[in-house]
Formats: C-alpha cells, structure tokens, sequence
C-alpha cells in the first residue's frame, strides 16, 4: 500500500470512528431520555452530514460492519436519491436487511434510476410483485434490456454486459464522429474505446478515443479503426471473460449475438467486482460454508449456514479417533507416540491444502488438461517426498534427542514422508473428483483433506509403530 493510499485509508477510518461515536452518543442520550422519562427527540444532523461526505463505496462498507440496529438507523439516514447505488455496493447478505427494511414506494423510487445491467442485478431480491410493477413502470427499450439481462445465467456473459454504449458507422470522417460526440449528453462510465457497426448494426470493428483524437479529423473510421478486436458472447462464461480483461489490459469490450450484431459491452468495472466475489466465494467455499454471511446474521441463519460442513467434520475427527483407537496398545506400550502423532498428521494436513489452492487455482486458469494431469501429480508426489525426507528428517532428529531412540525417529522420517505423499496425492485427486461430479472443486476441500491426512497420518505413524515393535527395533517404555 503507497502513502497515499494508507492516508486515504486512514482518513476513512477516522471517519467511520466518528460516525460510530455519534451511534453511541445517540444511545446514551436514549437511555438517559428513557431513565428521566422525557420524551427523546435526537438531532441526527450530524450524522447525516458525515454520511454525506462518504462515497456509497464507503457507506456500503460502514453499514456491512455495524450491528442490525445501528445499520438501519444510518440506512434511515441515508438521502433517498442515493439507496441505489449503496444497495448495488453491498454485499448479497446485508442487502437483503436493508431492503426488508424498506417500503415498497422506496424500493421503486432506488431502482427506478438503476441501468438496466444494475436493475437485473438487484431483481433477485426484490418482492415478486414488486419487481412486476417496477418492470411496468419502465419504458419499453428499458424493459427489453432487464428482461434480456434476466435470461442469461448469473455466470454468463450476458448477466453482466452493460447496454449503454456508442456506436458508430465506419463510412463517416473523424469530425462527423467528433460532432457526434459532443451532442451527447453523457459520456458512458469506462469508455475507451467507441464501437464501429454497419447499418445492420454488426459489428465491424472498433475506434480507440486515442486514435480519434490524434489522427486527421478528414480521415474516415475506416481507415483508423481497429479490426481485430477482443470480443464476446452474451452465453460465454464471465470468468473467461474475466481472465481475458486481465490478460489483454481491457477496460472495456464489445458483445455480440451469434450473428455478430452489436447487443452490449463489458466492462472493467464489472470484471473486477466478478473476480472479487468469486475470490470471495472460493475461500468461503474451502472452509465449507455455503454462502457469503453477514456477520451480524441472526444465530439461525449463521449456524444454517455453517451445519453443514461441520456435521462432516465431525464425522471424520471419529473416523479419526477410531484410528487411533485401533492401536491403544501400542500406544500403552509407547507413550511417547500420542506426543508426536498430531505433528504428522499436522503437517500433512497443511501440505495437502498448499497442493490443492495451487490445483484449485490452476483449474480456474484452465491450465489443467488431460494431457498433463499424470506429470502435474508425479511433480506434486516428487515435492512432497522430498519435503518428506527433509523435514522428516529435522523432527526425526528432534524425537532421538528427546526420547533417546533412533527407531522412533525413523519411523517419525518414513510417517512423515509417506502422509505428505498421502497429502499430494489427495490434494489433486480431491479437486479432480469435484469437477468430474460437476461441483465447485474448493467446495469444502480443506474440511476434506485435513480429514483424509489426519486418519491417514495417525494410521500411517502408529502402523509403523506397530510394526517396528513387532519386528523388535522399536523398544517398549511403556
């Protein structure tokens, strides 16, 4: 982070302390209001002065870390004209308490001024019926737009595009484009670029403000434009669309139908809030929860929210504790074994949820195929084993100097070695199987492998346990 940007920060933070001491000043003059049994009329001039002075950016991340109560009284404070474009800043979670928190008039009155890409966004969680007589109230062209926003899936190309764009003809000179320009009466938000199309509105390629602005106003787009341009579908999958923004640097890109007419644009703004939501849902989905949550969510919702993956675990951590069950009497026999066991299953656990981000990463790149998944796996085998010899090695050590038995660290190196093998193995196999059974492949992999590499670790250490004191090269110390 510049020193810029840690100024800014902690500007908005110093802010964000002030609003949250007039919140608290507030209830203490309640209170007191309520002990002296005097009516309480609170001057909330000030808190909506400091609201006024946040980007809705800001106040959608204000009202997202305040409790319930104190978020609906700023949202209460919040100046109508500016409902919209918080409820499009906040996250799925808390939007759904600020709009049961509003009627219906003012539902309409936030997502009449949305554009049609926005009003799609915010249609999930509006009322049924509202949402009807929203839709009624729009004008033709506009109802077009949501309604066709509203028939592509929320992975898909077509949920994202924005309709606003400039279009133009590549048989007109520069000025004429120039004129154009300058009759609009606003400039579309992330315009880069401006889109050239024939009469039949396909699209045959595009004009860089850059290029308008130094070439010959008497030159036509034709013979400045760009031809070859980075385009999409409305059924491609955002994520593509997403990986390509960031590979080729775009701001912005057209989308066309399948017969290469000009039907919206994507733009940079859209792709960099998908790539966050989807970061976001990846890390969510790797600790098993099933849905981004609000952190101040009722006790129902979040323990719904959570159950689920904990009910798994749970089930392992006995699978786990049975395997440990099975060798109680070597373990009597040796108690320096319940000491050292949680170390292999720990690191175990750890290198197979290295091995899977990398793979989870990798399959979001596309940079998996069938071609090289066996040398992918043999590469992660090879590191694990040499990790498991090296630090196998350093904790076997460790267990001769403390218990005086260079068996035990043997067994201590050949367990190590053989869960983090384990460890890999699973961590390419786990993502993989998810795929193939059509699931997201960081849906609850973390939960998975540390159970495979504990049961698998203990199993694998007290095993080796087992077997040296049978062959007689571990000692007994009971």
């Amino acid at each position: 982070m510049s020193e810029a940007e840690a100024k800014i920060q902690e500007s908005l933070q110093d802010r964000f302390d002030q609003i949250r001491e007039l919140i608290t000043q507030y209830h203490k003059a309640e209170e007191l209001a309520e002990e002296e049994k005097k009516p309480f009329n609170p001057d909330y001039s000030k808190l909506q002065q400091k609201l006024e002075e946040l980007h809705p950016a800001d106040i959608a991340d204000l009202l997202e870390a305040l409790p319930l109560t104190d978020r609906l009284l700023l949202w209460q404070l919040v100046k109508s004209d500016r409902d919209g474009d918080i409820l499009l800043e906040v996250s799925d979670a808390v939007r759904d308490t600020l709009i049961a928190d509003m009627d219906d008039h003012e539902i309409i009155a936030a997502a009449k001024d949305m554009d049609a890409d926005e009003l799609a966004d915010l249609a999930p969680e509006i009322p049924n019926d509202l949402l009807q007589g929203l839709m009624d109230s729009l004008d033709s062209q506009q109802r077009e737009r949501v309604e066709s926003a509203l028939s592509y899936e929320e992975d898909q190309v077509g949920a994202l595009m924005d309709f606003e764009i400039v279009s133009i003809r590549n048989d007109v000179t520069l000025e004429v484009v120039l004129r154009y320009l300058r009759r609009l009466k606003e400039f579309p938000s992330h315009t880069d670029k401006l889109f050239v199309v024939d009469k039949n509105a396909l699209l045959k390629g595009i004009l860089p403000i850059k290029r308008l602005l130094l070439n010959d106003p008497d030159k036509l787009v034709a013979e400045v434009m760009a031809d070859d341009p980075v385009i999409f579908h409305p059924q491609e999958n955002a994520a593509d669309a997403a990986q390509a923004f960031e590979r080729y640097d775009l701001i912005s890109a057209p989308v066309v139908d399948d017969k290469g007419k000009l039907v919206g644009r994507l733009t940079i703004d859209e792709m960099v809030d998908l790539i966050r939501e989807k970061t976001e849902t990846e890390r969510l989905n790797m600790a098993g929860l099933r849905e981004e949550e609000d952190i101040f969510a009722s006790v129902w919702h979040s323990v719904h929210n959570r159950w689920t993956w904990l009910a798994i675990n749970l089930i392992t951590a006995f699978i786990a504790s049975r395997v440990i069950g099975l060798f109680d009497g070597t373990i009597e026999k040796l108690v320096a074994l319940a000491a050292l066991m949680p170390i292999v299953a720990g690191i175990g656990g750890n290198s197979g949820n290295q091995t899977i981000t990398m793979i989870v990463r990798a399959m979001a790149l596309d940079q998996i195929t069938t071609a090289n998944t066996f040398r992918l796996l043999g590469k992660e085998l090879t590191v694990s084993f040499i990790n498991g010899l090296v630090w196998g090695s350093v904790i076997g050590f460790v267990a001769y100097y403390l218990y005086d038995s260079w068996s035990l660290g043997i067994v201590m190196m050949l367990a190590m070695t053989l869960n983090l093998l384990l460890a890999a193995l699973m961590g390419v196999i786990i993502p993989m199987a998810m795929v193939k059974f059509g699931r997201d492949p960081a849906l609850g992999s973390s939960v998975m492998i540390t159970a495979v590499t504990d049961s698998g670790g203990f199993f694998i250490f007290l095993g080796l346990a087992t077997l040296f004191m049978t062959l007689g090269i571990l000692p007994i110390t009971g």
